[in-house]
């Protein structure tokens, strides 16, 4: 892995957390591998499989968000000639409906390189419970 390969990886990451954090479907278009072999899991949520039904839940997610801030802390960088994955910790802000919520996740971001381009291909969140 060369400094430019890892460089180029960390960009498409910070792409998907922008898109995420200005809720903009065309965004994540332009990171998500669009196949129907996609699979994301939403904190607390079922599995889901295919581009189109993670496109779906991401539409609803900012359809019914108000504001979104996201800071993000890698832990971890795997990366191969094709696949590479990023494990790292969300601290997302959310306000809906006037409510502020704070969560912290602790994510998993798989990428496919394709036609020379890093895609994502798997999103899983899972919650950072404080005992």
């Amino acid at each position: 892995m060369t400094t430019d390969e890892k460089s180029e990886l960390i960009a498409i990451n910070q792409a998907f957390y922008r898109g995420f954090e200005k809720r903009d479907i065309k965004a994540m278009n332009q990171v998500w591998w669009q196949g129907s072999s996609s699979t994301c899991v939403h904190p607390g949520g079922n599995i889901l499989i295919g581009w189109d039904a993670i496109r779906s839940s991401w539409e609803t997610i900012f359809k019914n968000t108000d504001y979104l801030e996201i800071d993000t802390e890698i832990i971890n960088i795997d990366m191969g000639q094709e696949v590479a994955y990023i494990v790292l910790i969300e601290k997302v802000t959310q306000i809906t409906n006037g409510r502020r919520l704070e969560a912290q996740s602790i994510a998993t971001n798989g990428f496919r390189k394709m036609a020379q381009k890093w895609s994502l291909v798997h999103h899983h969140g899972s919650p950072i419970i404080r005992r």
